[in-house]
C-alpha cells in the first residue's frame, strides 16, 4: 500500500511543478549564465530547492565536472531527487544548513545561490561559509528578490493576506532586495570584486486561480496557520483573496495567463 502524502510533501510538490516554471526556471537560467560556468567545474547550488539552478549546471559542467546542490529541506531534497537529470555530471543532493557548510575549504570553483540568502537566519555567515569552500579565485553569484514594492501582485497577495488571516503569506524573500544592501554582504564576507545589478523577468502563470492557490500552497511550508488548513479550507481562502486581488490580477492577465514582471538583484564576486 502507498504511504499517504504529507501536507510537506504536497507543497513541495506543488513549489516544483507550478512555482519553479513560473518564478524560478528564468532566473535559473539567467544565473547559470552569467556564471559563465564551464565544462570539467566543480559547482555548489546552496539552497538548492528542488533543483532547477543544480539541472542547469550540471548539464553546463558536462561528465567531466560535479555539482553538489545542498538544501535544509528533505522534502525539498526528496523531489529534487525523483526529477529527471539531462546529460552532464551527476548531482550530489546534500541536506545541510548554509551556515555549516559540509565541505571543505576550496571544493568549488562556482558557488551559486538562488533566491535562499534572505531565509539564511544570519546572511553574513552563510556567505562567509559560501566564499570558504571557493577555491581562491572562484566566482559567487547570489540573486535576491527586489524589495517588495517592486512586486506589486506579490505586495498586493500580501495585503489581502494581512486582511483575510492577519499575516502577510510574504516577507523574507523580499527582506535583502536593496542593491547596496548586497553588496555590503558580500564585501563584509570577504569577496572582492563585487558587483550588484537589477535584473528584470516577466513571470508567467498558467491562470489568476494558480498564482492565487499556489503562492499559498507554496508558502504554507514555511507559515504553520497555512499549513493547518486542509484542501477546501485553502481553496476557500484563496478564493477569497483572489477576489480582494480582483482589479489588479484582471489587469495583469493577458488571455488566460498571468503575466507580471519581477525585479531581482543579482550580486556577484570572486574570493
Amino acid at each position: 500500500m502507498s504511504q499517504p502524502v504529507s501536507r510537506a510533501q504536497s507543497a513541495a510538490q506543488a513549489y516544483h511543478e507550478y512555482m519553479v516554471p513560473a518564478m524560478f526556471d528564468p532566473w535559473a537560467q539567467l544565473l547559470v549564465g552569467q556564471a559563465a560556468i564551464r565544462a570539467g567545474e566543480r559547482v555548489l547550488d546552496v539552497a538548492c530547492g528542488t533543483g532547477a539552478v543544480a539541472r542547469r549546471a550540471a548539464w553546463q559542467v558536462g561528465a567531466g565536472g560535479q555539482v553538489s546542490a545542498l538544501d535544509l529541506n528533505p522534502v525539498m531534497l526528496e523531489v529534487a531527487r525523483r526529477q529527471s537529470v539531462p546529460e552532464g555530471a551527476a548531482i550530489t543532493w546534500v541536506q545541510g544548513s548554509a551556515q555549516s557548510l559540509p565541505f571543505p575549504d576550496g571544493s568549488f570553483e562556482v558557488v551559486l545561490c538562488q533566491h535562499g540568502l534572505p531565509f539564511f537566519p544570519d546572511p553574513a555567515l552563510a556567505l562567509a561559509e559560501m566564499r570558504r569552500v571557493l577555491r581562491p579565485g572562484g566566482r559567487l553569484l547570489v540573486t535576491v528578490w527586489r524589495s517588495l514594492d517592486h512586486s506589486p501582485l506579490f505586495s498586493a497577495l500580501n495585503e489581502a493576506a494581512v486582511r483575510l488571516i492577519g499575516l502577510p503569506v510574504y516577507g523574507a524573500p523580499f527582506v535583502l532586495g536593496a542593491p547596496g544592501m548586497i553588496e555590503r554582504l558580500l564585501v563584509g564576507a570577504g569577496f572582492e570584486e563585487a558587483l550588484v545589478s537589477e535584473q528584470t523577468r516577466e513571470l508567467c502563470f498558467a491562470t489568476p486561480e494558480h498564482f492565487v492557490a499556489r503562492n499559498l500552497q507554496a508558502s504554507s511550508a514555511a507559515i504553520p496557520m497555512l499549513a493547518a488548513l486542509d484542501e477546501t479550507e485553502r481553496t476557500k481562502l484563496a478564493e477569497r483573496m483572489q477576489s480582494e486581488m480582483g482589479a489588479l490580477l484582471a489587469a495583469s492577465t493577458r488571455g488566460e495567463m498571468l503575466v507580471t514582471p519581477m525585479t531581482g538583484i543579482i550580486g556577484q564576486a570572486r574570493r
